[in-house]
């Protein structure tokens, strides 16, 4: 076996990494996060270090490319829940592609950086990655 890893992705946050990880997991690519652990204790130190690093061995890059550029589900259903999830979708352009934007993410973040305590932010509207398209969560 090549014991050559490459990296395929640097992530500046965690969470994304690990998704991603889990991603090629579940499609049977083995994978490795590497300095997730400083990230994890030292986030902010992210940019400095490179981000974490997504590497896989060299045998299964291509593997693992395909695996992350599956198209995003408009729906699946969840074996516990036993009710099916519809991804939240833009409405001027219908991309899946979509986020959270947080009211006040400065804010939170000057009180963590001084305080140590985090500040929970209500998220009460959605930003479309593909358009910019803004909108309100239905449920606010």
């Amino acid at each position: 076996m090549d014991d050559e890893l490459i990296t395929l992705w640097r992530y500046r946050d965690l969470p994304e990494a690990l998704i991603a990880q889990s991603k090629l997991v579940d499609g049977g690519v083995p994978s490795f996060l590497r300095d997730e652990n400083i990230v994890r204790l030292i986030w902010f130190w992210s940019n400095a270090i490179g981000g974490v690093r997504l590497q896989v061995p060299a045998q299964d890059a291509e593997a693992a490319m395909d695996i992350l550029a599956e198209e995003i589900p408009k729906s699946f259903t969840a074996e516990e829940v036993g009710e099916e999830y519809q991804q939240p979708a833009c409405p001027k352009c219908g991309s899946l592609d979509v986020d959270f934007e947080p009211w006040y993410r400065g804010l939170a973040l000057v009180v963590l950086h001084f305080f140590s305590l985090p500040l929970l932010v209500p998220k009460k509207s959605w930003k479309c990655e593909d358009c910019g398209q803004h909108w309100q969560a239905p449920w606010v």
